[in-house]
């Protein structure tokens, strides 16, 4: 090639004119995309923390619903028990009331 075809090429309306623009938007769509990735990044980050966080609150839910059944399993045998002291009072009140021993 010789000198002046390349300087008619590169003087052409199409690379000094189209050919940057095309670059310019090739460039602004590829740092578009880094930040896209950059910001999906960080909503998986996000995303994971918020998980871990409901994953901690569950936990701790089970824990209070494990201690809630065990107080409850407390009260019933406590109840159980004082049904049966209520049972032994009413018979000691039949024994020993002055109103028992009339009968």
């Amino acid at each position: 090639m010789n000198p002046t075809a390349i300087n008619a090429v590169l003087g052409s309306p199409f690379v000094s004119v189209a050919l940057p623009i095309v670059f310019a938007v090739f460039l602004a769509s590829w740092m578009q995309n880094k930040r896209f990735d950059d910001m999906n990044r960080r909503f998986d980050e996000i995303a994971a923390s918020t998980n871990r966080r409901f994953d901690d609150i569950n936990r701790r839910f089970d824990e209070m619903n494990r201690k809630f059944e065990e107080i409850v399993a407390r009260l019933t045998r406590i109840e159980a028990k004082l049904d049966n002291h209520e049972e032994r009072v009413i018979r000691l009140e039949e024994r020993t009331s002055p109103l028992g021993k009339l009968r």
